[in-house]
């Protein structure tokens, strides 16, 4: 993993089956423009931050090509040639026609671009992946089921060899599966469709001159999109939203910088295809874009977040432990497949001293989420690693999640006392991070208030890991956890009823308001959540992984009535997420079990500094709602 691109240039995209209402009259304008606003350096320059092993592109032109038959009749012959270069590392300078006969242009040019974190297989991988069909893939995720993945291998070069049998045909425009002469084989959909785990791809299909992207159904992978427009006809998708050019080298508040947020949007979850075609009476080219539908019914159940048993009948039976155990059964298994070391790693502790090599680390509150992935992390780990738990703070030691997770840490200790847990306190004050904040607002485009960079913030030197840990002797010492996996509690709340505001849900709308909001959250959380995080997280060459957001664990979950999964007429602490909270007992967590939820925004206590910083006090931030407050409205262009 660690991030993908492409740039597509010189082509008509027809988007009128994705957007039927006002798609056409954004794709007209095929004349050269000014694109200094976002350039290829600047792509380059966002992914390589990521850290990644290796930053690979290469360039993919379409030709049209024209034969003049007779001048008599005049007929024209129109076809689609392809044209690919040599995968370039370290420059992307543009090489030359390689002579194709008859009259040639350069109709259109599809740049990829992929970063490659490996953590998984033995040999280095390099991306963009291509394959002697002249196929080729950027991809960015893990393989945590569908296809199976040995520990030596690789997820990107397992995946590329499965997408090389898929069927070639070309069914743009239709709603049925494949149709061709192939029928052996399974389509892209299907196969992306078994694949479980987080993902975002972007894959040209040389044989159908088919370009496929895409990310998971839940969207745990970040991918932008920018459709073409008037002003910029390229399409372009990335992992990652680079500042604009024009922002660079100048001393401009974080706000400003927000006026580039037009130009990206998050990727809705799914796949999508672009056909090219050449037009026989036209000298350019047209790419149809298709949105397909997931064809793996339980994941299009998922998706549609709907549970069996939401509404009681008559008196709310008393709780028994069989869906506890279940619950705590998935999520250990969720936690096993996210933290296997595969052999990447296993050479890495061989080759140094294992004491000081960390692999995994969470980002630790302290509080129940966070918990319990901690505990469930130790019954995975071979206990010869130490764990890193990473804890952000704006006031020092007196930040709510400061002191919950000195006291997480010991209750660690106390069920796992061979474990050596490392909590990393990472202490900073908002008003010493100007250069930061500026850069966390271009890591969480689109997403544009104050809330959104509060979050990206925090997580962002999180996941950084660079603070102090206790040692033994009780002298507080510099650290920075060089751990490439980072737990998160992701999806937690929204499935378990975390959130204050679903105790006002319930009293006003009972348990079927209830599980509407629960389920409203649950289908944006891509949008609102999960692209953002992603970016903020990866962006220090980290890797975050999401137990909570399972395929299996959203299923068992959903499956469990709704008055076992909480109870909002309980107090705050006990009712809300009741069903985690019995897991944690189980996991012998006892003070954790009872802990109310706090967003890392309020624990840290950025969203103090913030609102003092921004709107003068506590007071008038409330008042003015700050959290929804868009940072800055940029002026129309």
């Amino acid at each position: 993993m660690c991030g993908i691109a492409l740039i597509i240039s010189g082509v008509r995209i027809d988007l009128s089956s994705v957007f039927p209402d006002f798609a056409s009259q954004l794709t007209k304008a095929l004349k050269p423009v000014d694109h200094s606003e976002f350039s290829v350096e600047g792509l380059k320059e966002a992914l390589q931050r990521r850290g990644p092993d290796h930053l690979g592109s290469k360039k993919l032109h379409l030709h049209t090509k024209t034969s003049t038959c007779s001048e008599k009749d005049k007929n024209v012959e129109s076809l689609l040639d392809v044209e690919q270069e040599i995968e370039i590392t370290s420059s992307y300078e543009v090489k030359q026609d390689n002579g194709l006969d008859g009259i040639d242009s350069v109709a259109a040019e599809l740049q990829f671009f992929g970063a490659e974190l490996q953590l998984r297989g033995t040999s280095p991988v390099f991306q963009p992946l291509v394959d002697a069909s002249g196929n080729i893939l950027v991809y960015n995720g893990e393989i945590f089921g569908g296809l199976h993945v040995d520990n030596d291998c690789n997820d990107a070069e397992i995946l590329f060899h499965a997408l090389g049998k898929c069927c070639s045909c070309n069914y743009q425009g239709r709603k049925s599966a494949c149709c061709c002469d192939e029928r052996e084989k399974i389509s892209v959909p299907q196969l992306l469709s078994t694949i479980r785990g987080p993902w975002g791809l972007i894959y040209w299909q040389d044989r159908s001159k088919t370009l496929w992207f895409g990310r998971d159904a839940f969207g745990r992978r970040s991918l932008l999109v920018h459709w073409p427009t008037l002003v910029d006809p390229r399409l372009m998708l990335s992992s990652v939203s680079p500042s604009s050019d024009a922002n660079k080298n100048i001393d401009s508040r974080a706000e400003d910088l927000v006026s580039d947020i037009n130009f990206w949007e998050e990727l809705s979850c799914g796949i999508y295809s672009i056909c090219f075609n050449a037009l026989e009476t036209e000298e350019y080219l047209i790419g149809e874009v298709e949105k397909h539908e997931w064809t793996d019914p339980l994941l299009n159940e998922l998706i549609k977040w709907e549970r069996s048993d939401v509404e009681p009948k008559g008196i709310i039976p008393s709780s028994v432990s069989l869906p506890v155990q279940k619950v705590l059964n998935v999520l250990r298994e969720s936690v096993m497949r996210r933290t296997i070391l595969n052999t990447v790693f296993q050479e890495i502790k061989h080759e140094s001293r294992v004491e000081t090599f960390v692999p995994i680390a969470v980002l630790f509150s302290g509080g129940l989420d966070s918990m319990i992935l901690a505990a469930l992390l130790d019954q995975c780990l071979d206990p010869t690693y130490d764990i890193d738990l990473l804890n952000v703070s704006f006031d020092g030691q007196s930040a709510p999640d400061r002191i919950s997770s000195k006291a997480g840490v010991k209750e660690l200790q106390r069920i796992a006392p061979s474990r050596r847990w490392n909590l990393v306190e990472i202490d900073h004050e908002l008003s010493n991070l100007t250069s930061e904040t500026k850069h966390v607002m271009s890591l969480i485009y689109p997403s544009n208030t104050y809330m959104d960079l509060n979050i990206g913030i925090a997580l962002w030197l999180a996941a950084g890991g660079d603070g102090w840990v206790d040692k033994d002797n009780h002298q507080r010492v510099k650290y920075k956890s060089e751990a490439k996996i980072l737990l998160v509690g992701s999806g937690a709340d929204e499935q378990c009823a975390g959130y204050s505001r679903y105790k006002t849900k319930y009293r006003t709308g009972g348990w079927l308001g209830l599980h509407k909001e629960m389920k409203l959250d649950m289908q944006r959380i891509w949008k609102r959540n999960l692209g953002r995080d992603d970016r903020c997280i990866s962006d220090n060459g980290k890797e975050a992984r999401f137990p909570f957001l399972d395929e299996d664990v959203i299923k068992t979950l959903l499956e469990i009535p709704l008055w076992e999964v909480a109870d909002l007429e309980q107090a705050i602490g006990k009712g809300d997420k009741k069903i985690l909270r019995e897991v944690a007992q189980l996991l012998g967590l006892e003070a954790a079990a009872f802990l109310p939820k706090r967003a890392i925004q309020f624990g840290s206590r950025i969203a103090r500094e913030s609102n003092r910083k921004n709107f003068g006090s506590n007071r008038a931030a409330n008042q003015a709602s700050a959290g929804s407050v868009v940072i800055h409205s940029p002026s129309t262009k």
